[in-house]
């Protein structure tokens, strides 16, 4: 019984990465779903995505989420060790400050939603194999096709129709920077209609850009 137990035990961990081994390679070529696209699949509420390649998206929307979400992406190994350790976490568990977005697509693709962590050090790990899989152009594909941007809105092509009425590749600095200014809260910002506080923020990203553009070169 007791060998048992350990032969289980040291299983485990084989079990668990087994699946996400073979998930990762999988999306190598196929763009996945996220885990909150197929949450409102299995309770039947609409997803609205139209996946599209990276080519097919507005650099300006690219350079905006790089300045808005992560400046140092084509720098690090998924994981921005420097901002890790910088990083104060609140009462309710990490911040989103030290998340990569490396990090913020394996949550969006292997993990579940919310503050932990539990599920901070599961994305440490997943965002360093990930970024080493997929490689920095085919993370940011990822990333920009299942990111959400309102409720039951997911990825850039889908964002761009529903709010703009016009396609990703289209977009123009203004909606690009708009669009990375609610990504930290889809749900209760509205790019179409901005507050005055997402038009702030919007500003910051679109000066933040002018210095992006140089940082942009694992994407080419």
């Amino acid at each position: 019984m007791a060998r048992r137990v350990v032969n289980l035990v040291m299983l485990l961990p084989v079990m668990v990465l087994a699946p996400i081994l073979v998930l990762g390679l999988v999306y190598s070529a196929l763009t996945p779903p996220s885990t909150l696209m197929l949450a409102r699949w299995l309770t039947l509420k609409p997803v609205d995505r139209q996946s599209v390649p990276l080519e097919a998206i507005s650099p300006l929307l690219i350079q905006a989420v790089i300045a808005s979400e992560d400046q140092r992406f084509c720098l690090h190994n998924g994981v921005d060790w420097g901002a890790l350790r910088e990083v104060v976490d609140d009462d309710e568990g990490p911040s989103r400050g030290a998340s990569t977005i490396s990090m913020q697509t394996v949550k969006n693709v292997f993990l579940w939603p919310g503050r932990s962590f539990l599920r901070k050090g599961l994305e440490i790990p997943l965002a360093v194999f990930a970024d080493t899989l997929w490689g920095k152009r085919r993370m940011m594909e990822i990333y920009l096709n299942v990111a959400e941007w309102g409720e039951g809105v997911y990825g850039a092509e889908a964002a761009s129709q529903r709010w703009f009425g016009k396609s990703a590749r289209a977009l123009n600095r203004s909606e690009a920077s708009l669009l990375a200014a609610v990504l930290p809260n889809p749900i209760q910002r509205n790019p179409a209609l901005p507050s005055r506080g997402v038009r702030a923020v919007s500003a910051r990203i679109q000066a933040r850009m002018n210095g992006v553009g140089g940082l942009m070169g694992c994407l080419r």
